[in-house]
């Protein structure tokens, strides 16, 4: 059986309010991934905030219910998985957005998860 990072994270409850989901919904709206290097990065941009609008959408979908560390890092964990190829940079800005939605929901640390995927950001 393989290594799976979530079964280091400590769980711990998260407080998640109208003003955390409507936080979440407006990270939605927003434009992502701003100062991304490169030339014509427009793909590139493209399918990572993608993801992390498919990754919010399923956060909105269930962290209400069950507002724990837990269930965010692994709806992150997908989200992570499909970066793995990405080019340092892409990952570098994907994490970068990803910490923005831990400050939103209030998590301090990804318990080694981010660093898994996303190689040492």
């Amino acid at each position: 059986m393989s290594y799976d990072p979530l079964s280091e994270v400590i769980d711990e409850p998260l407080t998640v309010d109208a003003r955390v989901l409507e936080q979440l919904r407006e990270y939605r709206l927003a434009s992502k991934l701003p100062h991304l290097p490169g030339i014509d990065v427009t793909e590139e941009r493209d399918r990572l905030r993608e993801n992390l609008d498919n990754l919010v959408d399923r956060l909105l979908c269930g962290v209400e219910q069950n507002p724990t560390k837990r269930l965010v890092l692994a709806q992150f964990q997908p989200s992570l998985k499909a970066v793995e190829g990405e080019d340092t940079e892409g990952r570098d800005h994907f994490g970068m957005e990803i910490e923005s939605i831990m400050d939103i929901l209030g998590i301090d640390s990804s318990n080694g998860l981010l660093n898994h995927y996303l190689g040492g950001m």
